[in-house]
């Protein structure tokens, strides 16, 4: 009984293993099939992304400038407090000294974390900006790809085409050529009927006595240049 059950799980085994394989070749041959729409595919997610990461970039720049601005305002701020706390010093006004340094005080840590936040901000902005750049090169490069990808898959179509042609018999030039070489190797007719007026004439008899008064015995059948140019002299 363990046996039958050792080899019903090495069937389901060698079952689960074929369909695998025979899986992966179809997806395979799928990929290969539409492989100019994957990379085309592939290209419009890569812009996708790119576009978001622009956006984004684009929101971090924003937010860092106007990290900046309130820092630069608040250390104006810091500035225009601090002159007007010496200026109370000197008058020995310490009524308005004290809350004066203790709101400079809050407002230098207040300072001190924007700046951080900036530094930050500026970090990350040109972060982002290098891998935007890189990724807007790649993008160009997959593009010239596809361009050579799609001269290459039309080449090898046009190949693929000619080899089934000629596998299958004669190429359409093969066969042009055959039908031209038919129709020069064709008999003519106006020669053949030459021909078959001479054998005619020939069966009749009609050549020898033409071929005597060509040679001046008997008169002739035909007329003859000569005999024109006897005429024309003799008018």
């Amino acid at each position: 009984m363990n046996d039958v059950h050792e080899m019903e799980e090495a069937m389901f085994s060698t079952l689960k293993t074929l369909i695998t394989g025979a899986n992966a070749r179809a997806e395979e041959q799928l990929r290969d099939k539409y492989s100019i729409e994957l990379i085309d595919q592939k290209i419009r997610e890569a812009e996708g992304n790119h576009r978001a990461a622009k956006m984004t970039l684009a929101s971090l720049i924003q937010r860092q400038r106007s990290e900046a601005q309130q820092l630069a305002r608040l250390e104006a701020r810091i500035s225009d407090l601090m002159g007007r706390a010496k200026e109370a010093l000197a008058d020995e006004r310490m009524d308005l000294v004290q809350p004066a340094t203790a709101a400079i005080a809050q407002m230098e840590n207040e300072r001190d974390q924007r700046q951080e936040t900036v530094a930050r901000l500026e970090a990350r902005v040109l972060q982002l900006r290098q891998s935007l750049e890189a990724a807007q090169r790649r993008i160009t490069d997959l593009k010239q790809g596809a361009v050579m990808a799609r001269a290459t898959r039309r080449e090898q179509d046009i190949q693929r085409r000619l080899n089934q042609s000629q596998s299958l018999g004669q190429s359409p030039m093969e066969e042009a050529e055959a039908l031209v070489s038919r129709v020069l190797q064709q008999d003519d007719p106006f020669e053949t009927g030459q021909i078959l007026q001479e054998i005619d004439r020939g069966l009749n008899h009609a050549n020898a006595a033409q071929d005597l008064a060509d040679a001046g015995f008997g008169d002739q059948h035909r007329s003859t240049a000569a005999d024109v140019l006897n005429r024309l002299r003799q008018q």
